[in-house]
């Protein structure tokens, strides 16, 4: 009963592919059993020959251990040298021989002439066979038909010291020696067969037995059949299979897999290490045995997708089966897939690193950097010159036929070695070029072989001849342009790899687009920074006032990356004195400026009224308060303009400073022996809060000590905190008392400022001055009217000693009416002073804080007239106020300056 399915099986499968008269195993084992045979026989024959061969290998083997011993024999040498070499050589050569058990030695000079042989009759003849090899220092085995018959001999190459062939040995044995060794063998030989004969049957039987058993008896018709359609359908599948054993060998491989791999047809049975058309990634794979999923393995250029699975997992033999599809299309898509997101990611990447700067050279630098290489070989930006000054080019139909006046501002590539036009070159394109049609047309020109390209090359033949021969060959020319308007050319050149398509002109006009607009940006911030440097430049001071109390040097330095509020002004005042301002507005641009210059404007108007430094503040505070309450009204904003300043009052006569603050840094101060210190200056609200009074901090100064008033920008920095940069500005003002201020400026901005300082720098440098006491003139005048008479012959004199007599009549009658209007309408204390400057300073002061004020008199009127007067004799007059009253003075031209100041 167990064998009922068996036979069920083997009954259906004869039902439906035939019968046949014997089984397989019966076949087999008659195969068997004459493959047997003629084995055995076959490997009789071949121990028979290999028998011959290794006698004959025995044989060569010991000619050459002899020639080669007798060769180096010792005394062998000296031997040869002898006038009769046979004498000593023959029977040593007849002994070796009988003890080597080889049938000769011949022992020969180099031209083949024996010195030894068994037959000494032979002796002095030449020797039968090649001896060229020998000559040559090698050992060579020859079957040669000699003196004693067919023999078998080796010639080994005898050597003196220095390596050179100076005689011959050679040793052999005779064939038939040697064949007789191969029949004593012989009988051993047949008895192996025959016992591997019947061995070897017996074994083929118990084969046949399990063959026919595993076969299930079927007939050979059976299993042909069996085969085709297994064959039919192995082969006939769109999909590669192979089947690699478990030692790497190709077991099995399809028709499908052999055009995939491009097998040869002897590819089956060997190792896949073997086969050279695989790529070394799928022999790994193979070879590994390990399992893989829709592995992508490149192989004749198709993308195979390789599944490999064990076969040992249900029983069976141990190895691998391989399947493989070809996914080349599939990875086409999927690699058209890849290159949209390579180019998605470079307009994304290009939009993230174009445009960090409002420059617009660096910005047109960082379009060459982001498409190098990952879109062209080399990218050279050409903007019109117009451009990098922030204006609007031309239009192109206004410069048509040819784009003029272009500017080479940024060129990078994978090599710095090329030929293309360097940066800062101005070019002037042919109406013929790439470059001109894109910039009169406004639309890019793909040249996909510039050395076809006629019009390009005429530009510059010389120069067009070094590009295509350093290896560019294809060229996009992308115009840069914004709101309508070309502001230039991007050039895009390839020479390591294929030209430009259609599809990439596209992705070249997107990318040149994202940065036109980052260079249109940078184009108008750049103009609009030119304007507010103008402002500011215009509202700053053009030229320092002509003054004696100080010696002025002063720096400004606009930002590199917007122009700010700050400022400086020095103000000649009354009385020989000097008022000294520096200030800062927050904000940058054209606003900042503008106000910076209402600001500058409004201490200069407010230093007219000769008002104390805290004074002074509080009526800019006021102002700036009302500026931000102007602009907060209209903009509804709420901004602030928010502004610091530093004012200060210098007076040669007495060489004291008065200067107070409002939320500016106090000043340096440098004294003659070249110390440095930062004056304890009250501090102040910056200006426009309100509400806070200014103080004011009044210092004497030595002559010749140095008054450093600075903004911001020169001390603070993001490298650095505040304390660090006052430091720094101490170190580079101090040890240098006999620096002029020129050179103070000078140092201190090499120390302190980096190349392209982020803020605006305001900085000016005083030296103090001392009026000579020989100079100035005082009296105290008590208030009785006949003083003023004495008042007048004092003054007379000190002018006839100062060499001004001729300004005597003209200062008496100022001195007179300004005593007399003292005596009459101020208060004790009356006190006069006289200066001798640039110009004559006369100065009247008393207790009172009235002011007297210039009017016409009529014709009944009895006064009125004495401050007509002098406002008719004097250059300039006017009032102060101090702590203690009011000074009244007016200035008289002197009628020789540069003399005076020589004394």
């Amino acid at each position: 009963m167990s064998d009922a399915p068996a036979r069920f099986r083997r009954l259906a499968w004869r039902t439906v592919i035939g019968k046949s008269p014997r089984s397989v195993a019966g076949q087999v084992f008659l195969l068997q059993v004459a493959l047997v045979v003629l084995l055995v026989l076959c490997a009789v024959l071949a121990l028979v020959l290999q028998s011959r061969r290794d006698t004959t290998t025995e044989a060569r083997r010991r000619s050459v251990a002899v020639a080669e011993t007798f060769a180096h024999a010792p005394g062998l040498q000296q031997a040869l040298a002898l006038p009769d070499p046979s004498a000593v050589l023959q029977p040593l050569t007849e002994a070796a021989r009988k003890a080597a058990g080889v049938d000769f030695i011949v022992v020969m000079d180099t031209h083949g002439i024996r010195y030894t042989h068994p037959m000494p009759s032979r002796i002095g003849e030449r020797f039968v066979g090649n001896i060229a090899p020998s000559l040559a220092g090698k050992v060579y085995t020859e079957s040669v038909h000699g003196p004693l018959g067919h023999e078998v001999q080796a010639t080994a190459p005898v050597e003196d010291t220095r390596g050179k062939v100076i005689a011959l040995v050679s040793a052999g044995l005779k064939v038939r020696h040697v064949t007789s060794e191969l029949d004593r063998q012989l009988p051993i030989i047949l008895g192996a067969g025959a016992g591997a004969l019947a061995v070897s049957t017996g074994g083929t039987a118990l084969v046949g037995r399990r063959l026919r058993r595993q076969t299930h008896s079927l007939a050979p018709d059976e299993m042909t059949r069996m085969y085709e359609h297994h064959d039919t359908v192995l082969h006939s599948v769109r999909e590669g299979v192979l089947i690699v054993g478990p030692d790497g060998r190709l077991l099995l491989v399809n028709d499908e897999a052999r055009r995939l791999l491009e097998l040869p047809a002897d590819s089956e049975g060997r190792t896949v290490r073997e086969l050279p058309a695989l790529e070394p990634a799928t022999v790994e794979l193979l070879a590994s045995g390990r399992e893989a999923s829709d592995e992508v393995h490149f192989a004749k250029g198709r993308l195979l997708a390789v599944n490999q699975r064990p076969t040992d997992r249900a029983g069976g033999p141990g190895g691998t089966v391989v399947t493989l599809r070809d996914s080349t299309e599939l990875q086409a898509v999927s690699g058209r897939a890849e290159a949209a997101r390579e180019r998605l990611e470079l307009l994304y990447d290009a939009g993230l690193c174009i445009g960090s700067s409002l420059d617009v050279v660096r910005t047109a630098d960082e379009l060459t950097r982001v498409a190098v290489p990952r879109f062209a070989d080399f990218v050279t930006v050409d903007l019109a010159d117009a451009v990098l000054h922030g204006d609007e080019p031309a239009p192109a139909r206004d410069i048509m036929p040819a784009a003029r006046d272009m500017r080479r501002v940024a060129v990078s590539g994978i090599r710095d070695d090329h030929p293309l036009y360097e940066e800062g070159r101005l070019i002037d394109f042919l109406p013929s070029t790439p470059q001109a049609r894109g910039y009169g047309a406004g639309r890019s020109e793909l040249v996909t072989d510039l050395s076809a390209a006629d019009g390009w090359r005429a530009q510059d033949p010389e120069r067009t001849r070094q590009i295509l021969d350093y290896g560019i060959h294809s060229l996009i020319a992308a115009p840069i342009q914004a709101r309508g308007v070309v502001l230039g050319m991007a050039n895009f050149w390839r020479a390591k790899r294929e030209a430009f398509d259609a599809e990439e002109l596209s992705l070249a006009d997107e990318l040149v687009a994202r940065a036109a607009v980052s260079i249109d940006n940078a184009r108008r911030y750049t103009r609009e920074h030119a304007l507010a440097v103008t402002l500011q430049r215009s509202l700053l001071p053009r030229a320092l006032p002509e003054q004696s109390a100080l010696d002025v040097a002063y720096r400004y330095l606009p930002a590199q990356s917007g122009v700010s509020g700050d400022w400086f002004d020095v103000i000649p005042l009354p009385g020989g004195r000097v008022a000294l301002a520096v200030g800062d507005v927050v904000g940058h641009g054209l606003h900042a400026a503008a106000t910076m210059g209402r600001l500058r404007t409004a201490v200069h108007n407010f230093s007219t009224l000769d008002l104390p430094p805290d004074e002074l503040l509080h009526h800019v505070d006021d102002l700036v308060g009302r500026i931000d309450q102007d602009e907060a009204d209209a903009n509804r904003t709420g901004e602030i303009v928010g502004a610091t300043c530093l004012y200060a009052i210098y007076d040669p006569v007495t060489r004291h400073c008065v200067m107070a603050r409002a939320g500016h840094l106090a000043p340096a101060l440098v004294h003659p022996d070249g110390s440095v210190v930062f004056p304890d200056l009250p501090g102040g609200p910056p200006l426009g809060l309100g509400g806070m009074p200014f103080r004011t901090a009044e210092l004497e100064l030595a002559e010749g000590s140095q008054l450093v008033l600075y903004t911001d920008g020169l001390v603070e920095d993001r490298a650095r905190d505040l304390d660090e940069g006052l430091e720094m500005l101490r170190r580079a003002l101090a040890g240098h008392p006999e620096r002029s201020p020129e050179e103070s400026c000078r140092a201190v901005l090499e120390e302190l400022l980096p190349e392209r300082p982020k803020d605006d720098v305001a900085l000016l440098v005083a030296r103090t001055r001392a009026l000579p006491p020989g100079q100035v003139a005082d009296w105290d005048v008590p208030r009785d009217p006949a003083a003023v008479s004495r008042m007048r012959g004092a003054v007379s004199d000190r002018l006839e000693e100062w060499g001004l007599s001729e300004l005597g009549f003209g200062m008496e009658l100022v001195l007179s009416e300004l005593i007399t209007n003292a005596i009459r309408y101020g208060s004790d204390p009356v006190h006069v002073r006289l200066i001798r400057d640039r110009t004559l300073i006369c100065e009247v002061a008393d207790g009172s804080s009235t002011s007297p004020h210039l009017r016409y008199a009529a014709t009944t009127d009895e006064g009125g007239r004495g401050l007509f007067l002098v406002s008719q004799l004097a250059e300039r007059w006017g009032t102060r106020y101090t702590p203690h009253g009011k000074v009244i003075w007016a200035e008289l031209t002197l009628p020789d300056l540069s003399g005076l100041l020589d004394d």
